[in-house]
């Protein structure tokens, strides 16, 4: 028994030998690579590893950052309901019908009974227009520039702003006129001269006006006045110094501006007369301010007016009128003209901004 014993024992300790030379001639036969993976490799190993990127922003001022989320989620600035329906009675719910457009007579009608001495007693209060404008280009990718112009009225009111205007002229009896008319200030060579020497500022006038015979020497403040600098195509160079001072002092003023977000929308509000006024007077003044928004109309087809608004506060009520019937059709020499003062304005822009480079 004890033979069997150690014939046991040694026939284990072979095995294990065998087994010992076995594992060492394998490991010896591992292959092993010094050379990257192939490039497809190593991409469907990055693909399996990627994360969410987070896109960074530049930083936004804390006062700005629930304004960023507000713009992102406001409704469209272009109103448009030609797909609603008409009312059919007088008792309807509004944001599910078209709005009702009212002529300018009834509209008017309708505020000074509002501003009646049994409700805002304020029979003298400033009728405000709004004007909603496509601001589309003639290519889509372009839009019309902001533009500020004074068009004269044929009835005058109380506008509530101090305009200050300067004139030159050669003549004394142009000098006399203009201050007759309603100028701030004017002169000639001499007051030239005193603005060349510091002692009249022209920062305290809002327009500079001239007669073409002292337009040589009024070159020389060329590069004080900029934009103020008498241009015929702006209303500003004229023979008739009286009627151009009484444009820029009583005309309505107004200035349409594009929305920064919604480029195809620009906006104009300005105040055409007074409650008080003559009903044929405010269509007149009406009339005539939508007109000369309209000669800005660049050539390209469809309107340029989307939507003229009447409001007068302290009323928050606001009624659309008909525009279309007082616009007079531009004949295509008349579109052209419109189309070079635009182009004359930008080229004032880029000479503007080139004098503030070089400074």
């Amino acid at each position: 028994m004890f033979l069997n014993s150690i014939k046991q024992f040694s026939t284990i300790v072979q095995n294990h030998v065998n087994v010992n030379h076995i594992l060492s001639q394998s490991v010896k036969s591992i292959q092993v690579r010094n050379y990257a993976a192939r490039k497809g490799t190593r991409d469907r190993k990055a693909k399996k590893k990627v994360k969410a990127e987070v896109v960074k922003v530049g930083f936004v001022p804390h006062n700005q950052r629930n304004k960023l989320k507000l713009l992102a989620q406001r409704e469209p600035l272009k109103f448009d309901d030609s797909w609603k329906r008409n009312p059919t009675d007088d008792v309807y719910v509004a944001k599910y019908y078209k709005w009702v457009v009212y002529p300018f007579a009834e509209a008017v009608k309708c505020h000074q009974e509002t501003h009646s001495p049994e409700m805002y007693n304020k029979p003298n209060a400033n009728l405000h227009v709004t004007i909603e404008l496509n601001m589309q280009g003639e290519k889509k990718t372009r839009f019309v520039d902001n533009f500020t112009s004074v068009v004269k009225v044929p009835y005058n009111f109380d506008h509530g702003e101090e305009r200050t205007i300067v004139v030159f002229s050669k003549n004394p009896d142009e000098q006399n006129e203009a201050i007759t008319a309603g100028a701030t200030l004017s002169g000639g060579s001499d007051l030239i001269k005193q603005i060349q020497n510091g002692d009249v500022s022209l920062q305290d006038f809002q327009y500079c006006i001239a007669h073409p015979n002292i337009l040589p020497e009024l070159v020389q403040l060329r590069g004080l006045m900029k934009k103020k600098f008498p241009n015929p195509k702006m209303g500003t160079l004229d023979v008739n110094l009286g009627k151009v001072v009484d444009k820029f002092l009583n005309g309505v003023k107004y200035q349409a501006v594009k929305d920064d977000y919604e480029k195809e929308f620009g906006c104009i509000k300005t105040v055409i007369g007074s409650l008080d006024m003559d009903i044929k007077h405010l269509e007149e003044n009406f009339s005539v301010l939508i007109n000369d928004v309209n000669s800005m109309k660049p050539r390209r087809p469809g309107t340029f007016i989307d939507r003229c608004i009447l409001w007068s506060p302290p009323s928050q009520e606001v009624l659309k009128v008909d525009h279309a019937v007082f616009l007079k059709e531009l004949n295509s020499k008349g579109s052209q003209n419109v189309f070079e003062k635009q182009e004359d304005y930008d080229k004032e822009e880029e000479e503007e901004k080139g004098e503030r480079v070089a400074l």
